[in-house]
């Protein structure tokens, strides 16, 4: 049985998790490696530190399962100032919060997951890899899948500097993200936040682009829990604010908040998130979902980046990553 190494528990890498647990169930044995604190990498929910249900959004067959299962719904609730880029798109929300979907494909994958491993070297070892933890011990995987953003690919040590040289490092920098600020308010049992809309787009403010009252957006909204409201900032304000420090990026967003919601009532807690690859602005070159770094032992690199940033294209990432690794194993 091959033991593979899933770098990542964000979208692409919880699917790649799934798919080879489905197509490869008696042939691999699956791990999957996070460097934060929980699953759902910029699909990520928030939860307040007071209230267990009261949490936050901050960042085909497959809708058909998700929403089999409940996870997702068909989004009902009003939307201001949202551009439709094709006709006939669907809108879906999360009930459970965005990092609802990746937690179901790791149940589903099998997989041993393990947060705090923050991959730093990937090395040749006799028929496999050597993979380095930073505060932790070296473990060794026949396959490895690199699931995490491209600057954090092109930070590994080990052997992985000599597999990407020349063009294709070229193509790899090339690669770029936007950046964003996310800002969750959560709010005691009861509170009313009496705005018209469950979420709004904002044109041509210099800090905020969109906020949602999230429990209403997702249509679970009970007197048993307190409401919740995110805010995400534009790019330009994340990329100009990126290295400040996230108690002042805080107050400068909420300063902001106040003059769009002035009736806002006082939040219990605040939580701020930074975003420093929020959405890929430039994916890498002719890479079809994947980039395949070496084929024996298998060392491949997958995610949004490589394909789209959005759920599809992670989508075609995993079944691409999948596809070659079944050819491999």
């Amino acid at each position: 049985m091959s033991r593979v190494l899933v770098v990542g528990a964000g979208l692409t890498g919880s699917l790649c998790a799934c798919l080879l647990r489905r197509e490869m169930l008696s042939k691999v044995q699956i791990t999957v490696w996070e460097k934060c604190h929980g699953a759902g990498g910029r699909m990520c929910t928030s939860t307040s530190p007071a209230d267990p249900n009261c949490t936050a959004d901050l960042g085909a067959h497959f809708y058909a399962e998700l929403s089999s299962h409940g996870i997702l719904r068909p989004l009902v609730a009003p939307v201001e100032g949202m551009a439709m880029k094709e006709e006939g798109i669907r809108n879906f929300v999360t009930p459970k919060g965005a990092s609802s979907i990746v937690k179901h494909y790791l149940r589903e994958s099998g997989a041993e997951v393990s947060f705090f491993r923050q991959v730093t070297h990937v090395l040749r070892k006799g028929p496999g890899w050597e993979v380095c933890v930073k505060g932790g011990q070296a473990e060794s995987f026949d396959a490895v899948v690199l699931t995490v953003p491209v600057p954090q690919i092109l930070q590994l040590r080990g052997d992985v500097p000599s597999l990407i040289e020349g063009s294709l490092r070229q193509k790899l920098e090339a690669v770029s993200y936007s950046s964003r600020y996310a800002l969750g308010l959560f709010y005691k049992a009861g509170t009313q936040i009496n705005i018209p809309w469950a979420m709004k787009y904002f044109e041509g403010n210099s800090c905020i682009r969109f906020i949602s009252v999230d429990d209403r957006k997702r249509d679970t909204e009970s007197p048993s829990s307190g409401p919740s409201l995110v805010v995400h900032t534009c790019v330009t304000f994340g990329l100009n604010h990126l290295e400040m420090a996230e108690g002042e990026v805080k107050t400068l967003i909420m300063a902001e908040l106040q003059k769009i919601l002035p009736c806002l009532p006082e939040p219990a807690s605040v939580e701020v998130r930074r975003w420093r690859y929020s959405q890929v602005v430039n994916v890498v070159d002719g890479s079809l979902g994947q980039i395949t770094l070496h084929l024996s032992p298998f060392l491949v690199c997958g995610g949004d980046g490589f394909t789209q940033s959005n759920f599809d294209g992670c989508i075609e990432s995993a079944l691409r990553v999948v596809e070659i690794l079944k050819s491999s194993l």
